[in-house]
């Protein structure tokens, strides 16, 4: 891709006639990342099992591929406050942890 426009770089070859152009070259794995992580790409699938027509499991398959940026952009930004996936959730787990634990000793003492 070149800088510039944004489009696939061409090549060029010279011929006795003057300049041939020849047809833009496939894009590598790079190229591809970059544009979908841009873009963001959205994959959505069901799987259902039927026995005799009557529907067993459903399976509900969602997945979106984007760079972090675009999810923000979309509204997408639940790992901030996972706290499995982030140190700030941490404090709070810790004081809700302390919070429970000090009510099960009030109520395991008699104390209302």
């Amino acid at each position: 891709m070149t800088a510039q426009t944004g489009q696939p770089a061409r090549t060029e070859a010279r011929t006795g006639y003057g300049v041939a152009r020849q047809q833009p070259q496939p894009a590598n794995l790079a190229d591809i990342l970059e544009r979908v992580l841009d873009k963001g790409i959205v994959i959505a699938g069901d799987i259902k099992v039927n026995l005799l027509d009557i529907e067993l499991l459903t399976i509900k398959i969602r997945l979106l591929v984007a760079s972090v940026d675009k999810a923000k952009e979309m509204g997408i930004d639940w790992w901030e406050n996972d706290p499995m996936l982030s140190s700030r959730g941490t404090g709070d787990l810790a004081q809700e942890n302390e919070q429970l634990k000090r009510r099960v000793r009030e109520l395991e003492s008699g104390d209302d």
